[in-house]
């Protein structure tokens, strides 16, 4: 079930005109989680009439910073656990 935020994505998107295939896509598959669809609210908010082609490229600019943090935090967890049978070693 999607969440408000996403929702609220999708009727941004409507209102602004672009097609509903191409608004249930972005809120619906891409744009699904509060971050994402967050980022994306502010940037349809910021930017005044953004073609297609810009909805679609601050989407994956969205999706590729949000893929870094992700990956970040899974190598600061990899490290924290390296540290720590260093630390402790392997028997603790």
């Amino acid at each position: 079930m999607p969440s408000d935020r996403t929702r609220e994505l999708y009727q941004a998107l409507q209102e602004k005109g672009y097609p509903d295939a191409f608004c249930r896509e972005i809120a619906y598959k891409y744009m699904n989680t509060d971050y994402t669809a967050t980022r994306m609210l502010g940037y349809l908010y910021r930017v005044t009439s953004p073609r297609m082609e810009d909805v679609a490229d601050e989407m994956l600019a969205i999706l590729s910073d949000r893929d870094a943090i992700m990956q970040k935090k899974e190598l600061e967890h990899a490290q924290a656990t390296i540290n720590d049978v260093y630390e402790k070693g392997l028997n603790h």
